[in-house]
């Protein structure tokens, strides 16, 4: 299934459950890292590096991620265009080409499945060497102070949570003293700058309508209802949530909702959607509904 281009700012959001859908990485993490990011603005740039997009990746970790994974959400001439030197570095020998790959950054569809394939890698390998589930906080140290950098972290924190960060990543430090540093100089420890991260998190994605937390969210599209909603069963156990359109009794808006379920609907069944789109349809309800 190849990219659909979404360019209109109000459609950020659909671009990021989709990413959420297609990958299983929770939908409020990745609201929450964009909203953190970019300020959910599809061309945000950086002034100090390439940092570019939704996700603000630079140039590097672009390319990587899209050679990675180009290939399975439509950008295989993406992904077939970019080779690794010897020194380790991705690079693309046509020109024109190489200005293409990276011009993706800005659209969100792009940006938000790499951003989502970024995010899983990161939280398997985190779970392989923790030996317990990523929480989005944990995937955003990794985004943050790049995989080792952040197992470097969170086993440290385990073990002295009050040491200092600073002291830990001196350069990181330099470059980012608001968050290594009170604003009396203090450094913070370990366990404040993972807590602000986490509550930065949170903070995002609430303000763009989340009902989840993204510091919590690691493995799936974790939604949770709001409080005025109403379930219709379908036939055959199916169960989809719907907001408060079906509250109010708007019978119109109910049938135009179904109808969408149903193009939805798994494979071989007509009429229990799976739980992925099930999901899906409860944030497109939600947000038209709520």
């Amino acid at each position: 299934m190849g990219i659909t281009s979404v360019a209109n700012a109000s459609n950020v959001q659909s671009a990021i459950a989709l990413a959420s859908r297609r990958t299983g990485v929770d939908f409020n993490f990745l609201l929450g890292q964009a909203q953190v990011e970019s300020g959910m603005r599809a061309d945000a740039r950086a002034s100090t590096s390439s940092a570019t997009g939704l996700y603000q990746f630079v140039e590097q970790s672009w390319l990587g991620v899209i050679k990675e994974h180009g290939a399975e959400h439509g950008m295989g001439w993406a992904a077939d265009s970019i080779t690794r030197n010897a020194a380790g570095r991705y690079v693309v020998r046509d020109p024109a080409a190489r200005r293409a790959i990276l011009d993706l950054r800005n659209d969100p569809t792009a940006a938000s499945l790499m951003a989502a394939e970024h995010a899983a890698d990161n939280r398997d390998a985190l779970e392989g060497s923790l030996g317990r589930p990523a929480t989005g906080t944990d995937m955003y140290m990794a985004h943050f102070l790049g995989l080792g950098g952040a197992r470097s972290f969170l086993s440290a924190m385990e073990a002295n949570p009050n040491r200092s960060g600073a002291s830990m990543f001196p350069a990181a430090a330099r470059a980012n003293r608001n968050i290594f540093f009170n604003s009396n100089g203090q450094p913070r420890s370990l366990s404040e700058i993972y807590a602000r991260f986490g509550d930065k998190l949170d903070a995002g994605a609430a303000a763009n309508g989340a009902t989840g937390l993204a510091s919590s969210g690691g493995g799936s599209m974790g939604l949770t209802p709001n409080p005025a909603i109403a379930s219709i069963a379908l036939e055959n156990g199916g169960e989809v949530i719907l907001g408060n359109g079906a509250v109010n009794g708007d019978e119109s808006w109910i049938n135009s909702t179904l109808a969408n379920i149903q193009n939805l609907r798994e494979p071989g069944n007509t009429m229990r959607p799976t739980p992925a789109t099930a999901r899906l349809a409860y944030l497109m309800l939600a947000n038209l509904g709520a």
